[in-house]
């Protein structure tokens, strides 16, 4: 007897979606129209077909269903196919039409990949609105995310190989007595070298075996020349390396990867940075860069391009603080809540930094002795803008074994530092900031909303690669999966679901203090990393000690 295959014969299914879900659709789709967002698709002209008649797709319902695909699935156009022929969400977005794969792929890389970024804010500045969110309190963090390009397709940029090649002309050249107008540069381009080979070719008896293999060789030089200059383009000044199977992408150690473990090797890899308020990710940027200093600045001025304001503060982790971006926090009227490399150790006391600078920028050490102003004959020109200062009295100074532990010369009775007061003063200022109450509440946050934006992304929706190549596919990628974050958002606020009141510190809650370093402790640290453990000594104290055991080496 059948069990599983027994059927009803009905005349009329009914697969009708649920009342509440196509309520939540059609608030979805309300935003959509709110945010004139199609303002933006109606920009790109519709190809028909080459015979005339009608589209084969709806192009406003299918960038919903695009959007809804990237806010509750992994976004693969395979699957967007897949969930229109069998999810009733998506009949309904899609009005019972069924586009292919082919056709939603076409369709991002014609209409979303030109106007991402505008689409992007268009959208999120409507659901801000219905949020009623502001943007003055920001969050930025970033991470590397692999690329989809093959692990062993890497090329570095040949500077060194470059270098080498130039001196192997030159000596040729020289031998060859042409070496008359070269550049005095150690790289110098394949234009001089092949009009050098085309006068060597004026000059050349091929009847001479050792001539020809000197033409012979000058000309490989040429081609290898023109690789490198190659390469070297396709890397350009701010990077080293590059994909063969994506140009854009760049060999970075990432935190994890699944290949050997924890940051053991280089991927292809793009840094990109989310900037959040409120837990709703309201710009990003995508860049090559391998850390996240340099893409502060660009962060925040794009976030300033769509929106025409700055935020009121920002907060941020280690990774951001430098002297240039306190410089922009300072410039725009922007609350300083970045932290530095060295805030950990100050306010624990474990690793604090030598000396600080007061309100009247005067300089105090570790025992709390002030230095004076003092002038260097030999000035560099990067540390053209630093000042020198002398404090005296180190040797009877609790601190010194700590505050002179990278010194070469540690008897002398003084100590002189190399001081950025600007930088100085921003790092002072940053602390002083992130241990007020204010300042407890935007980390406590900080922790919240940046970083659970990512754990959403990473872990909640499994998104820990790309999928496409090039930096603006990526970035369109990404667009679509930080605004299927928002989507989720926008959905559980129609559920009654969402909280945007995040943790405010309580009334009774005091400032963060800074704890006063120990000086013994801090000595015995030094002492504890100058001893050697077994796995530091040479191999010859090795041998030394399996002879004393009695064993042969």
């Amino acid at each position: 007897m059948n069990y599983f295959t027994t059927r009803e014969v009905r005349l009329l299914p009914s697969f009708t979606i649920d009342v509440k879900e196509k309520e939540k659709l059609d608030y979805f789709l309300t935003i959509l129209d709110r945010s004139n967002v199609a303002k933006i698709l109606n920009m790109v002209k519709e190809d028909n077909t080459k015979n005339g008649g009608r589209p084969s797709f709806n192009k406003y319902y299918l960038f919903a269903t695009i959007l809804y695909a990237f806010a509750y699935s992994k976004g693969t156009v395979r699957e967007i196919e897949e969930n229109c022929q069998y999810d009733l969400r998506y009949i309904y977005l899609m009005n019972e039409y069924r586009p292919s794969y082919v056709t939603i792929s076409r369709f991002i890389n014609d209409y979303i990949v030109p106007y991402h970024d505008e689409i992007f804010h268009l959208i999120t500045k409507t659901i801000l609105e219905e949020l009623n969110v502001d943007i003055d309190e920001t969050f930025i963090d970033g991470t590397k995310l692999e690329a989809r390009p093959n692990r062993y397709k890497f090329v570095y940029k040949p500077i060194k190989f470059h270098k080498r090649l130039c001196k192997n002309v030159r000596v040729l050249l020289k031998k060859l007595n042409l070496d008359n107008d070269l550049p005095f540069t150690e790289i110098f381009s394949s234009a001089i070298i092949a009009e050098k080979l085309s006068a060597f070719a004026n000059i050349l008896d091929k009847k001479d075996k050792d001539m020809m293999n000197e033409y012979l060789k000058f000309e490989g030089y040429l081609y290898k020349s023109l690789e490198y200059e190659s390469k070297e383009a396709i890397c350009g000044p701010d990077r080293n390396s590059y994909y063969k199977t994506d140009h854009d992408a760049t060999a970075m150690t990432l935190k994890n990867d699944y290949y050997s473990g924890l940051g053991s090797s280089t991927r292809a890899a793009y840094n990109f940075q989310i900037i959040v308020s409120k837990g709703l990710a309201i710009s990003y940027y995508l860049s090559q860069s391998r850390t996240d200093i340099k893409d502060f600045i660009p962060a925040y001025e794009k976030l300033h391009s769509y929106y025409d304001t700055y935020p009121t503060r920002i907060c941020a982790d280690a990774g951001y603080g430098s002297k240039y971006n306190y410089r922009y926090l300072k410039e725009h009227d922007i609350e300083n809540y970045v932290k530095h490399q060295s805030f950990a150790g100050n306010i624990s006391g474990r690793n604090p930094d030598r000396y600080h600078l007061d309100k009247d920028k005067n300089l105090i050490c570790l025992n709390g002795n002030k230095g004076h102003i003092i002038e260097s004959g030999n000035r560099h020109p990067k540390i053209a803008g630093s000042v020198f200062y002398r404090v005296d009295g180190c040797n009877s100074c609790p601190f010194v074994v700590y505050c002179k532990s990278y010194q070469k010369i540690k008897d002398e009775d003084f100590k002189v530092f190399e001081v950025d007061i600007d930088l100085a003063i921003a790092k002072r200022e940053a602390e002083d900031n992130l241990l007020s109450i204010k300042g407890i509440e935007l980390r406590v946050n900080r922790s919240i909303q940046v970083e659970g934006v990512f754990g959403s992304l990473k872990y909640n929706m499994g998104y820990d690669r790309f999928r496409r190549i090039s930096t603006i596919k990526v970035e369109t990628e990404l667009m679509l999966k930080i605004m299927g974050h928002n989507v989720r958002k926008l959905m559980r606020y129609y559920d009654g679901d969402l909280d945007l009141q995040y943790w405010h510190a309580p009334d009774n809650i005091e400032p963060e203090r800074r704890k006063k370093p120990s000086a013994k402790r801090l000595t015995n640290r030094v002492n504890r990393k100058k001893r050697k453990s077994p796995n530091q000594l040479s191999k010859e104290s090795y041998r030394g000690n399996y002879k004393k055991r009695g064993v042969k080496t």
